[in-house]
């Protein structure tokens, strides 16, 4: 099965109705969504009219931009942005003196996530992939049991040795607490072996592929008869139905 998750949802108004022609035509399966962003709550009315399976994207390196921020949330995003964005090391070391700046971050958006879409999120991913950096996945900042979004998946020979030995440790911490998908890709580079390859995982196992329908580019793509070409070889499932799969053990969490 595969879920097909765009990403960035409520960022701009771009991003927010160009993930919605795509699930008009059950080109998505999902989005994960910012809040505190320019898009946000009209974004979340509008999934909720069209039915949109929507997971909070966790935002810790871009500024948040929208109406009016309260100055405490400000300062404290502003704290974590400037340390992660320093240098690319510092989202696998654990800072003890941000760990409340952190904490404070996730359970505001998390509540913002509530307070707009009227519901807990159905997953949890991060802006850049920072729902996976030290502070948030050492502190256990996601609840036990929740739905999230694993590392990339590489074959052998793709990256070094030691990136895919991290990248194992991250995806053991994963599978012991969440649920997650077997594998993880992004939509790009849009090569036809390289696809193919791909979509053909999801015949047998759980594959997340994430998208950006903002970009023009991948916005051609998922709306083509190549895209549908590729697709109509594996069903296309959503988060939940992942859920429902593993608890009932018709599938393992195969981390590797």
């Amino acid at each position: 099965m595969l879920i097909i998750t765009a990403d960035d949802y409520g960022k701009t108004k771009h991003a927010t109705d160009s993930i919605l022609t795509c699930h008009a035509g059950r080109h998505i399966t999902s989005a994960s969504a910012m809040v505190f962003m320019e898009d946000s709550e009209r974004a979340a009315v509008l999934a909720l009219i069209a039915g949109l399976e929507v997971g909070l994207h966790l935002n810790y390196t871009v500024p948040f931009n929208s109406g009016s921020i309260p100055s405490k949330l400000r300062d404290h995003h502003n704290r974590v942005i400037s340390y992660l964005n320093a240098y690319k090391l510092n989202q696998m070391l654990f800072n003890p003196f941000l760990r409340n700046s952190f904490h404070y971050l996730f359970s505001t958006q998390q509540d913002e996530f509530i307070r707009i879409y009227g519901k807990k999120p159905e997953f949890f991913n991060g802006h850049h992939h920072m729902h996976l950096c030290a502070n948030v996945l050492l502190a256990g900042m996601i609840p036990t049991g929740e739905r999230v979004r694993r590392t990339f998946t590489f074959n052998s020979g793709e990256k070094n040795l030691l990136n895919r030995l991290f990248r194992r440790v991250i995806d053991n911490m994963i599978a012991k607490r969440y649920i997650s998908s077997d594998s993880f890709f992004s939509m790009t580079p849009i090569q036809d072996k390289r696809l193919q390859n791909i979509f053909s995982r999801g015949v047998k196992d759980i594959v997340e592929i994430e998208v950006h329908p903002e970009n023009r580019e991948e916005m051609d793509f998922l709306l083509s008869d190549r895209y549908l070409h590729f697709a109509s070889s594996v069903r296309l499932g959503s988060f939940k139905e992942a859920d429902k799969k593993k608890k009932k053990g018709e599938w393992l969490n195969k981390c590797s």
